[in-house]
């Protein structure tokens, strides 16, 4: 998985809230959803944000409540992947079941600015600001994780799975 775009960066405890707020909550449309992908910290984020774009945040990305809408508005709205310090539990478990790619690494979010280009190889976790030129190591995605993501979510996969097997 290659990813490659525009940074927007925030700060520490982006709740999945403000990710989403709740006043939208009454629909499980991604382009909907989309529409107001942090709009409450963010105001200009989605009339801005490009196809393959990507967030930086600092700790506890994600923190809150447990929805699953907060990876689907952002993937939605065309992030290829999430970079932060630290991820609320859930909202890594929420992101991978969705197809967002997320990877955690501090060195990479202390040193990248918004509006850097950044390239991601999520296979093995190179992350290059393209801007500097300077290089972080993350984490890869272990094989069982970067088909889920591939496959687009944990739904999908699952009827990928069940298709090849003959099942319904």
């Amino acid at each position: 998985m290659q990813f490659k775009g525009t940074v927007f960066r925030y700060g520490r405890d982006i709740d999945t809230d403000v990710i989403i707020p709740a006043r939208y909550l009454n629909t499980s449309d991604p382009a909907e959803l989309a529409k107001h992908c942090l709009e409450d910290l963010d105001p200009t984020f989605v009339s801005r944000v490009k196809p393959g774009d990507i967030v930086v945040a600092d700790e506890n990305f994600g923190c809150g409540s447990s929805r699953e809408h907060a990876p689907v508005a952002i993937k939605a709205a065309g992030v290829s992947c999430v970079i932060a310090k630290s991820f609320a539990r859930i909202f890594y478990r929420n992101s991978i079941n969705m197809g967002l790619p997320i990877l955690e690494c501090p060195d990479a979010v202390d040193a990248i600015e918004n509006g850097d280009v950044v390239s991601v190889d999520a296979d093995t976790g190179t992350i290059t600001d393209e801007t500097t030129g300077a290089k972080f190591q993350a984490q890869p995605f272990p094989p069982f994780i970067q088909e889920i993501i591939n496959d687009g979510g944990l739904v999908a996969r699952t009827k990928r799975v069940m298709a090849e097997k003959g099942g319904n």
